[in-house]
């Protein structure tokens, strides 16, 4: 009896390291950005991203330090682009490429407004809490 509670114990305990360390993956909060302007008005769970379809410059994905009074942009990461249909919701790539940075305009030039434009972090340890922008 005493052996069954032992092996309960620790598959449980492996559970629970388990699912511990796999909440743990993302090290770095990134951002999005068109030029040096964060995508997201307030990065916090209620933000939205959105922009006009007539939007220019640069899209990046970048790591950010955050703080209580600013947002810092600080490097660029590599990434891919998707648009999500309005009506249907399928979601297709943009391209194969990775990106640094892309030029809006060219992802702008692909969507219908009610679309969104979905970025798609490389690795693992970055968390994109806001990766679909909703075109206006």
């Amino acid at each position: 009896m005493k052996k069954a509670h032992w092996l309960t114990f620790a598959v449980a305990l492996s559970a629970v390291s388990t699912v511990s360390f796999g909440q743990n993956a993302f090290q770095h909060c990134t951002a999005a950005f068109v030029g040096n302007k964060m995508v997201v008005d307030q990065y916090t769970t209620t933000g939205k991203s959105v922009l006009p379809s007539t939007t220019t410059g640069e899209l990046s994905v970048q790591t950010v330090d955050l703080s209580p009074t600013s947002t810092k942009a600080l490097d660029k990461i590599a990434f891919k682009v998707a648009i999500r249909d309005k009506d249907t919701k399928t979601l297709v790539m943009f391209s194969r490429d990775e990106y640094k940075q892309v030029s809006v305009q060219n992802v702008l030039a692909k969507c219908r407004k009610g679309d969104h434009i979905v970025l798609l972090t490389i690795d693992n340890q970055y968390a994109l809490p806001h990766n679909e922008i909703l075109v206006q």
